[in-house]
């Protein structure tokens, strides 16, 4: 399946782009997440604590077990803080 992925904040900053097309078979979040950190460096790095980031599918909120079937888009980025 292709998705598009967009990153956002601190993660854009260390993969360099803001969002890309990702051909992938990955059945949820967490093997997207893998996959990516085994195409390079910059993903390894953005992705190193996964704690400390959130995803959205198709502009909802999800969990990094959630599965990507049926999901056209996948955001990456920190919490948001209020203020």
């Amino acid at each position: 399946m292709t998705l598009e992925v967009l990153y956002f904040a601190w993660v854009r900053e260390r993969i360099g782009l803001p969002r890309e097309q990702v051909e992938t078979q990955a059945a949820t979040v967490a093997d997207l997440v893998a996959e990516l950190i085994a195409r390079e460096a910059r993903y390894e790095a953005a992705f190193a604590d996964i704690s400390a980031l959130r995803v959205a599918l198709d502009q909802d909120l999800a969990d990094f077990d959630a599965p990507l079937c049926g999901v056209r888009e996948v955001a990456f980025f920190p919490p948001m803080t209020g203020g």
